[in-house]
Formats: structure tokens, sequence, C-alpha cells
């Protein structure tokens, strides 16, 4: 028990008296510190008093997809920080290949009593994966907000780049340099932002079928076999659903002896970190990353301090990034 004091005093900040009265459910303790001890003794991993565990701590529940695209650790460092000035603490988790699923993260931070949840490319973005996990933080009320378009009948607020406006700024600067066969690389069939991306290609582009289609998973090998495909066909052009496919792409031009841009032009989405540095540097679409994260904090901290279900979408509207990957059509 003292163990157990004198770190959760180190870890709020106050005195270990403090940490005792906090626990006990003394008087002469501010609301702000009681929140510091709680949280301090939520994050230690240490349970709560039993009269205390009806409280939610104030954590909050980042939990991503992957860390090695850099567009979701550019969002985890927005988030974060912004999380951080509302007064909570973030409590991070990100998903790896073979580790700990969607669903595991969920139950944790319903165990931590957390405040609410900010999704980012889970399988809210999936129609045929599982969502029972999050039926579970409906059924407790629990705020959530999702970043990036996911299926309807969830119900939670979404903070969204819109798809629409971002296939249609690739699609005329591709068609503005001269490109008549343009192909699209996408996220799997189920993926939802994948499908509002190629609703809007349909439209722009008159297509009747989707010959100019290949699909991948969010991989750069598996946008090189997918890309390879397209430009077999005679793509020219090619829009991909991430800055990580498009790389793929590239190197499938190169792997096929084409160059990038003059036989190839290749158009990414995101802009994350680093894509002035590949070779030739990328264009993009930009996700507004720093304005949908304080977005999604800013409605998740309504839920959290005002109470109701929010279930509206934002959408930002991105921005078109040019640099050498797009070029004129070969002729």
């Amino acid at each position: 028990m003292t163990k157990r004091l004198a770190e959760v005093a180190k870890k709020a900040g106050v005195s270990e008296a403090t940490v005792s009265r906090v626990l006990n459910g003394r008087d002469g303790v501010s609301e702000a510190t009681r929140a510091s001890v709680l949280t301090a003794l939520d994050v230690l991993g240490y349970e709560r008093p039993t009269k205390l565990r009806g409280e939610r701590a104030r954590l909050v529940g980042l939990v991503l997809p992957e860390l090695q695209n850099p567009i979701f650790p550019a969002l985890a460092e927005v988030v974060t920080a912004s999380l951080a000035q509302r007064g909570f603490t973030p409590a991070l988790c990100a998903r790896t290949i073979g580790g700990v699923p969607e669903s595991d993260y969920v139950e944790m931070l319903l165990d931590h009593q957390v405040s609410g949840v900010i999704f980012a490319g889970g399988s809210y973005a999936l129609a045929d994966a599982s969502h029972e996990h999050y039926r579970r933080l409906t059924d407790r009320g629990l705020p959530v907000v999702l970043v990036n378009a996911g299926v309807d009948e969830l119900g939670f607020p979404r903070v969204s780049t819109d798809d629409a406006v971002a296939v249609e700024q690739a699609f005329g600067h591709l068609r503005s340099l001269g490109h008549e066969r343009i192909g699209m690389v996408l996220g799997p069939e189920g993926h939802i932002p994948s499908r509002r991306k190629l609703a809007a290609m349909v439209q722009a582009a008159g297509w009747a079928g989707d010959d100019w289609v290949e699909r991948s998973s969010f991989s750069m090998e598996g946008a090189r076999v997918a890309a390879t495909k397209l430009i077999e066909r005679g793509a020219t052009g090619i829009i991909c659903a991430s800055d990580v496919l498009a790389l793929g792409a590239i190197r499938a031009a190169r792997r096929l002896g084409r160059a990038v841009p003059a036989d190839v032009s290749v158009v990414g989405f995101d802009d994350s970190a680093f894509m002035t540095c590949t070779d030739p540097p990328l264009t993009t679409v930009r996700q507004p990353i720093e304005t949908m994260g304080q977005s999604a904090v800013d409605l998740l901290v309504t839920q959290i301090e005002e109470g109701g279900v929010l279930h509206d979408e934002l959408l930002f509207e991105p921005e078109l990034v040019v640099r050498g990957s797009t070029g004129p059509a070969p002729r």
C-alpha cells in the first residue's frame, strides 16, 4: 500500500497524504487534484477503490491501426497535444501484425474507465469486419469519435477528409496533363473510404465498370502487384488511396522498365512525412491532419463535458500538392 501511495503521488505530483485523502473519499482536495490522482492511478494500472470505480478517469484512448504509415504518428501527435491542452491524458493503443487486436484494446480501455475513445483507421472502416466491440462502447454510453469514413450503422460522429473532392483534384490534375488511361489502386473491397473514392471516380471519369481499378492491402508490396496490372493494361496515370500505395506503384513502374513521370504518373493520398524526399517527390492529396485531429478532440470533449450523443460527420477539404511524380502523358 505504501509503495502504491508513493508511486501515485509521484505520478500525480502531489503528496502521499493527498493521495490517501482521495482514495478514502475525504474532503479538502480540489476537483483538479482529485482528477489527477485518479488518472495517475489508472495510468499506473492500479485498481480504484470500489466506491470510485463508477467514475471515469480523465483518460482518453487513441486507437491506431499501425505506426508504420507516417500519417498515423502525425495524427497521434496532434491528438495527444490537443488532449493534454484540454486536461486529458491520452492512452495510445497501436495495433501491429499479430499483436493486440482492436477489440482487446477496447476491453482494456473500458477496464481503465476512460472518458472517451478516438479511433483512426480501425475495423469501423471495413464493412465486412466485426463491429461488436464498438457496440460495447455504445452500450456503455462512452463518447467516441472516428477519424475518416466508417460504416454508417455505428452512429458515431466522424471527422473525415472529403474523398470525393480528393479524387476530383487528382483526376482533374492528371487529365490536365493529357492522361486518358487513368487507373486507381484502392484498399480492400469493404474499405469505406476506398468505396467513396471509387464512387467519385466513377462520376468524374464516367466509368461503366471497374476495369481500371485494382485492390490492395495497405502495403507497398501489395500496391506494387496491383499497379503492375494497371500499367500492363496501359494506364499512364495512377491515383492511389494512400502515399504508401503510391510508393508501391512507383516501384511497379520501375520494375517494368517505365520511368516516373515520363511514362507513368502517380498521385498519392495523405501527404505524410518525407513525401518530399522520395524519388521523385510525390504528388499527393494532402489531408488536413492538424485541423482534423483538433476537431476530433473538440467533438469528443463536447460529448464528455456536455453529455449527449453526436451523429455528425464533419468533412474537411483536402489540397492537391503537385510534385515530381506527375507529368505530361507520354505520346
